[in-house]
């Protein structure tokens, strides 16, 4: 029986996959790393994700289990319910990632797996399947920079070369680096507070948006981007922030406090209690998204013009990459194209299936990493996550000291 199950096995019939590789080889003998195939697995906060990608780029399996329909319940994410629902669904996912790939665990090339930064319990779930996967497979392993992945995610998607800028928001991170290599980072700004994505929860959780029925079902941010398209935006004139400080970092607590000032003082003219819907609800999460997509796009535009200044990027043919959850809301979007516009830059953006956290950024970083032949372990036993960890080099001091003026755009969304 053991003999008749090799010989079925050698002459079973091959793979649509393992023939494109067996082609492509003949044509291509020096692209050995078109045969590394890699494991990435994403539980940095509240989504349980994974995915398989080749070094082609080819993306030969994902899957993923979102918890926003738990979190929305609770007015937001508590790190105990998101470790438990990790526990509860990262087995499952990464076996249905394997099995829509086609790809054994022993014909992996390597396990990529987040481990900075993020929520410490639920970047703990991840690792410790993680490791798990590592000794009995006994394959390399690669610890993933969240950050990192996001940013080059679009090399994925797109053929960009190094060196480029790049925007992350999201729900958790707000910063502009440029992007020299595949771990190569200077950090020209970040947030000082709270990110653009937390922000944008919190407002709709102000206007209690989740009894609005058309936004019921949406995250905060989805909600306020979905709210804005029927409100006037010039009904509220709330300033961006930090409009003297001349470098490249943002702040959005201060915005977020004007804003519940505003919501208080409609609530007592519409004569309301808090928790019931405003009428004005659309007016102020349009002027809201507009004051916070002004605030991002004039740091934006700093930081392209002292990159250029100092010859970081090429005068022409720059590109400006944008990612991370917020990267998806059309509105932030438009309002960057026209700094891009402004600035000659070539605008990117991954699908926004890939802007919000994934497995198949994390594999592909994998990929990278082995490409770069950067932070393969193949002894991973002393490796620890890191809830809060910076991103490559921080130059922000540098670009603050350059004070270089931003021209005035038109904001025509």
């Amino acid at each position: 029986m053991l003999t008749l199950t090799k010989t079925a096995r050698v002459f079973s019939k091959p793979s649509k996959r393992k023939i494109h590789e067996f082609l492509r080889s003949l044509y291509y003998p020096s692209e050995r790393f078109f045969h590394r195939v890699v494991l990435g697995i994403e539980t940095s906060c509240d989504d349980t994700a994974a995915a398989v990608v080749d070094g082609s780029g080819h993306v030969l399996g994902e899957a993923i289990h979102s918890q926003t329909e738990v979190h929305l319940k609770t007015g937001g994410i508590v790190p105990p319910v998101a470790q438990r629902l990790h526990r509860e669904n990262i087995e499952r996912i990464v076996q249905q990632a394997l099995s829509a790939s086609h790809v054994s665990p022993n014909e992996l090339s390597a396990i990529a797996t987040t481990i900075k930064p993020g929520l410490a319990l639920s970047l703990g779930v991840g690792l410790s399947y993680s490791l798990q996967l590592v000794h009995q497979f006994k394959k390399p392993f690669i610890p993933i920079h969240h950050m990192e992945a996001h940013a080059l995610t679009i090399r994925l998607t797109n053929q960009v070369e190094f060196p480029f800028l790049v925007l992350l928001i999201s729900g958790g991170h707000c910063l502009l680096a440029l992007v020299r290599g595949v771990s190569d980072f200077l950090l020209l700004g970040k947030s000082l507070d709270i990110a653009p994505g937390d922000m944008l929860d919190k407002v709709a959780r102000r206007l209690s948006l989740m009894k609005h029925p058309e936004c019921s079902t949406m995250s905060g941010g989805k909600a306020i981007e979905h709210l804005a398209k029927q409100g006037n935006k010039l009904c509220f004139d709330i300033k961006p922030p930090m409009q003297r400080a001349k470098n490249c970092d943002f702040s959005f607590s201060g915005l977020q406090h004007v804003t519940d000032k505003i919501i208080m003082k409609k609530e007592r003219e519409e004569g309301i209690e808090k928790g019931q819907i405003l009428s004005s609800a659309a007016d102020i999460a349009a002027a809201v998204q507009h004051t916070i997509a002004c605030h991002i796009a004039k740091r934006t535009h700093r930081a392209l013009l002292f990159c250029k200044q100092r010859d970081l990027l090429p005068q022409n043919n720059a590109v400006l990459v944008v990612s991370g959850g917020v990267a998806s809301n059309f509105y932030i979007r438009k309002a960057l194209e026209i700094v891009a516009n402004a600035t000659q830059c070539t605008l990117l953006c991954p699908p926004p299936r890939l802007c919000t956290d994934n497995g198949v950024m994390i594999a592909w970083n994998g990929i990278e990493r082995l490409r770069a032949g950067l932070g393969i372990l193949h002894d991973a036993k002393d490796i620890r996550y890191e809830p809060k960890c910076p991103l490559g080099i921080d130059i922000s001091k540098e670009v603050g000291e350059a004070a270089i003026k931003v021209p005035r755009l038109k904001m025509s969304i």
